[in-house]
C-alpha cells in the first residue's frame, strides 16, 4: 500500500471522464434541459433557456465558419461579462476554434503581445468598459482598420488579425457588428456546424489563458475540451449542482473561475448561469442573489468582504444560497464564517487551482465538516492525483511543508509556443509545479501555506504570511490584512502588514502590536505597519504583492538593503 504519512493523495471515482467535446456536451444539454433557464444576464435584460442560447450558439458558429474560419485558428475575446462571451465560448467550441481569453483590464502592449503571440486571425471586442476605450486602442495598433473592408485587415503590428467583432458601440470602419456574424450563419444554416462536429476531438486545444507571474511576459495556458470540460463538472458535482440550481457568477468570465467553473459547471449539470452585471459591483450582487432565487454564488475573499460590509446588506433576501465557490486566493477563517452564517452558504466549498490546471485541483464538499471548509482548501479532486515535495523533489510527511505538484487529465497542453517555460512547469513525470506552498494532513485535506515566492526568510527562518494574516484578522477592527517582505540588511527580510480598517474604525501601530504581543513568536511580528484603503490587484481580485513590497521599498528607502 505504500507509505500512508507521505504526502501524496489520488482522486479516486466511481463516476467516468467525460469522453466528449464540449459542442457534444452543450447538444447533450439541451436535450437533457431546453426548456429550462440556460443564462440570465440583469443588465442585458436577458433569459435564454438552452434551446434559445442552441440558437444563437449555432448561428454564431456558422456565421465564424462563413468567415473561413478554420479549426485551429485563434481568435480572441476582449470584454467584460455579457450575454455575448457566453455565446462566443460555446460556439468557439463547436467550430473547433481556440478562444484566446483577454483581460479586460489590458492596454495597449498587453493587447499587441497577446494578440501576436497566438498569432489571433480574429478578435471579438466590446466597444467600452469603464476606462478602456477597446475600439480606441485597436484603431491605434491598427490604425489601417479605418480604411480596411470588415474582415481585410492588413495591419503592420498585428500582421495575423483580419476580423474584427465589435459587441455594441457604434458602427466602427473594418468591423463586423456582432449581430451580422450571427444573421450571417441564420442564413447560411447549421449544416456546417453539424459537419464539423464528429471531426473534432476532445483532446483538441480550444482554450488559451494567459497567466503573468510577477515578472516576465504573460504566458498562454493552453487548455483542451478534457481539460476543462471535466474540471467544471467535478467542480459542480462538488457543490451538489443539478438542473435546480441557479448560479450567480460576478466573477469574470476570461478567467477560469468564470468560464469553467461556473459555465462549464453549468452546462454539465444544466444549473443556470446567471450575471449580475458586466464587473464584479457588490450591491448589484446581492440584488440578483434575491430577485433571481440563486442557488450558488462564486467569488473571491474580497469579494464577499465586499458584499459582507455593504451598508444595504442587511435588506437582502439571500436565503435562497445554499452553495457556491470562494476561490482565487485563501480565504480568511472569519470570512468563512460569516459567509455561511450571514449568506445562508451552508454548504459553501473551497477550491483551490491555478489556470494551468483547469483550474481546480482541490476542493472541499458540501458534507465536509465546517472545520474543514473553513480551514482547509478540501482534497484532492476525482482523477487527479497530488505531491507535496521538499525543495529536492521529494515527497514530505504529513503535516511537512512543501511544493504542491499536480498530475492528471487537469493539466495543461502547455505554454503557446514556450516549450522552455512549459519544460519549468511540467516536469518530466507529467507533473505540473504550482509554485505554492502546501501541507496535507491524515485525512487528506489540503492547506495552501502560501507562495514559494512570498514566503518570508527572515535571518535564515521560513516564515509563512498566511500565517500571520490569519492571526491578525482575529482583531475586531481589521477588515483585512496583506504580509509580505521587505529587504533588511540585518535579518536578510523583515515583515510588513497593510491593514484595511473595517468601516468607521481607527487604530494604529502600537495597537496592532499590542495585539500581537505575547501572542505569536517576535519574529512574526510584523516590523512594519501602513493602514490603508485598497490594495494594488489583478482584474480577478489577486492581491499584487510585489507591488506593495515596491512601494514599501521605496517608501522605506531600502534600495540598498535589497541589494545588501
Amino acid at each position: 500500500m505504500g507509505n500512508a504519512t507521505m504526502s501524496y493523495a489520488s482522486g479516486t471515482s466511481s463516476v467516468p471522464l467525460i469522453g466528449s467535446t464540449i459542442g457534444a456536451q452543450f447538444e447533450e444539454a439541451v436535450a437533457c434541459w431546453g426548456g429550462r433557464d440556460a443564462l440570465v444576464v440583469r443588465e442585458q435584460n436577458i433569459s435564454w433557456t438552452w434551446s434559445d442560447l442552441k440558437e444563437r450558439v449555432d448561428d454564431f458558429a456558422a456565421g465564424l465558419i462563413d468567415l473561413s474560419l478554420n479549426p485551429g485558428d485563434r481568435i480572441g475575446i476582449w470584454s467584460p461579462n455579457n450575454a455575448e462571451w457566453v455565446i462566443t465560448q460555446f460556439a468557439t467550441a463547436k467550430a473547433g476554434l481556440i478562444l484566446v481569453n483577454i483581460n479586460p483590464a489590458y492596454r495597449l502592449a498587453e493587447l499587441e503581445y497577446a494578440l501576436n503571440k497566438v498569432g489571433c486571425v480574429a478578435l471579438v471586442t466590446a466597444a467600452a468598459f469603464k476606462t478602456s476605450d477597446y475600439m480606441g486602442m485597436i484603431r491605434e495598433l491598427a490604425p489601417e482598420i479605418d480604411g480596411a473592408a470588415p474582415g481585410a485587415l492588413s495591419a503592420k503590428r498585428l500582421p495575423d488579425l483580419r476580423h474584427v467583432i465589435r459587441i455594441g458601440g457604434k458602427d466602427a470602419p473594418g468591423t463586423y457588428p456582432f449581430a451580422a456574424i450571427l444573421e450571417r450563419g441564420r442564413k447560411t444554416g447549421h449544416a456546417a456546424v453539424e459537419a464539423l462536429a464528429p471531426t473534432l476531438q476532445f483532446d483538441d486545444p480550444i482554450n488559451i489563458q494567459f497567466t503573468s507571474g510577477t515578472t516576465g511576459s504573460p504566458k498562454g495556458a493552453t487548455l483542451t475540451h478534457h481539460n476543462i470540460l471535466n474540471n467544471g463538472y467535478f467542480v459542480g458535482a462538488a457543490q451538489a449542482l443539478s438542473e435546480q440550481d441557479r448560479i450567480c457568477i460576478p466573477v469574470p468570465l476570461y478567467h477560469c473561475f468564470g468560464m469553467v467553473m461556473g459555465n462549464l459547471a453549468s452546462v454539465t449539470h444544466g444549473a443556470a448561469m446567471v450575471y449580475p452585471g458586466e464587473g464584479f459591483d457588490p450591491l448589484a450582487t446581492l440584488q440578483t442573489v434575491e430577485a433571481e432565487k440563486c442557488t450558488s454564488l462564486y467569488g473571491v475573499p474580497t469579494m464577499f468582504i465586499a458584499q459582507l460590509q455593504h451598508p444595504e446588506f442587511d435588506g437582502f433576501d439571500l436565503s435562497s444560497l445554499r452553495t457556491g465557490i470562494m476561490a482565487g486566493s485563501p480565504c480568511p477563517i472569519e470570512v468563512m464564517k460569516q459567509v455561511i452564517e450571514r449568506m445562508h452558504m451552508e454548504q459553501v466549498t473551497i477550491a483551490y487551482g491555478m489556470t494551468e490546471t483547469s483550474p481546480v485541483s482541490t476542493q472541499t464538499s458540501v458534507d465536509d465538516p465546517v472545520v474543514r471548509r473553513v480551514s482547509t482548501v478540501g482534497r484532492i479532486q476525482p482523477h487527479l492525483e497530488v505531491k507535496i515535495v521538499d525543495s529536492e523533489g521529494r515527497i514530505v510527511r504529513h503535516g511537512e511543508t512543501g511544493e504542491l505538484c499536480t498530475r492528471g487529465y487537469s493539466v495543461m497542453r502547455g505554454y503557446w509556443d514556450d516549450a522552455e517555460r512549459t519544460g519549468e512547469a511540467i516536469d518530466a513525470g507529467k507533473w505540473m509545479h504550482t509554485g505554492d506552498l502546501a501541507t496535507m494532513d491524515d485525512e487528506g485535506y489540503f492547506n495552501i501555506v502560501g507562495r514559494i515566492k512570498d514566503m518570508v526568510i527572515r535571518g535564515g527562518e521560513n516564515l509563512y504570511p498566511r500565517e500571520i494574516e490569519e492571526f491578525l484578522y482575529r482583531h475586531p477592527k481589521i477588515a483585512d490584512v496583506q504580509i509580505f517582505g521587505v529587504p533588511d540588511e540585518r535579518y536578510g527580510e523583515e515583515l510588513c502588514a497593510w491593514i484595511k480598517l473595517a468601516d468607521g474604525e481607527a487604530a494604529d501601530a502600537g495597537e496592532i502590536l499590542s495585539f500581537c504581543e505575547g501572542q505569536i513568536a517576535h519574529q512574526k511580528v510584523p516590523r512594519y505597519i501602513r493602514f490603508v484603503d485598497e490594495y494594488p490587484m489583478t482584474v480577478t481580485g489577486k492581491i499584487q504583492k510585489f507591488i506593495m513590497r515596491e512601494r514599501m521599498i521605496d517608501e522605506l528607502e531600502l534600495e540598498q538593503a535589497k541589494t545588501a
